[in-house]
């Protein structure tokens, strides 16, 4: 992706904290008739490999782990934070006016060669991993275990596993670091005055940290 140096993330651990704070990625690849892209929840394993390793799966009825199957390079996409940022914010619209709109986000992609998994137990105890992962923060979370047995045999006969060693991962924070710090005061300002919404605040916080915080 095209990367000016100040929007440039390079450090894996942030990285990563976005891909765990965002688990639903978009996985592309190129079949026989072009792109193809499905967004599904991922689980990170940051210690398989040394950029990580993710897991997901499909269902079998879609035909893009076919196409992984003969062809496994896919690019993954991670969407953080992103907002509209108005001109109006700026300190420099008051003393020049020479100011345009824009928009900030966060963002990581991921590129890898995928594995298909059809084993039982692996697809069994994945999806296991990527409830408990969702689940925790409830009071009473629920659990694969929850549901009958032979229901659970059927679901898994549905689905498919996907296996991918991450071979690059880029980080862009584009996060105002290409204004003046009174036009990032007023950005970080705007958001939180203007935009009452979780994601305003997640970005208002990476305007203020400069990038020092991941998500």
């Amino acid at each position: 992706m095209y990367q000016p140096p100040h929007f440039r993330e390079e450090r894996l651990e942030i990285q990563h904290a976005l891909i765990k704070a965002h688990p639903l990625g978009l996985l592309i690849n190129s079949g026989e008739d072009g792109p193809n892209a499905n967004a599904i929840p991922f689980l990170l394993d940051a210690e398989a490999a040394p950029k990580g390793t993710l897991f997901a799966h499909v269902a079998r009825a879609n035909p893009q782990w076919r196409q992984l199957a003969s062809d496994g390079r896919v690019l993954i996409v991670f969407q953080g934070p992103q907002t509209y940022v108005t001109p109006s914010w700026y300190a420099t619209k008051q003393e020049t006016g020479k100011v345009v709109p824009t928009w900030n986000y966060a963002i990581v992609q991921v590129r890898g060669t995928a594995k298909i998994i059809e084993d039982r137990d692996w697809l069994r105890t994945h999806v296991s991993a990527l409830t408990a992962r969702n689940e925790a923060p409830r009071a009473a979370p629920w659990a694969v275990a929850d549901a009958p047995e032979t229901y659970i045999d059927s679901q898994l006969k549905g689905i498919v596993g996907i296996e991918i060693e991450i071979a690059e991962i880029e980080g862009k924070w584009k996060i105002s670091q290409n204004r003046p710090e009174n036009d990032r005061t007023g950005v970080a300002d705007g958001l939180e005055a203007d935009q009452h919404t979780t994601e305003a605040r997640a970005m208002a916080e990476l305007v203020r940290a400069g990038g020092m915080k991941s998500y």
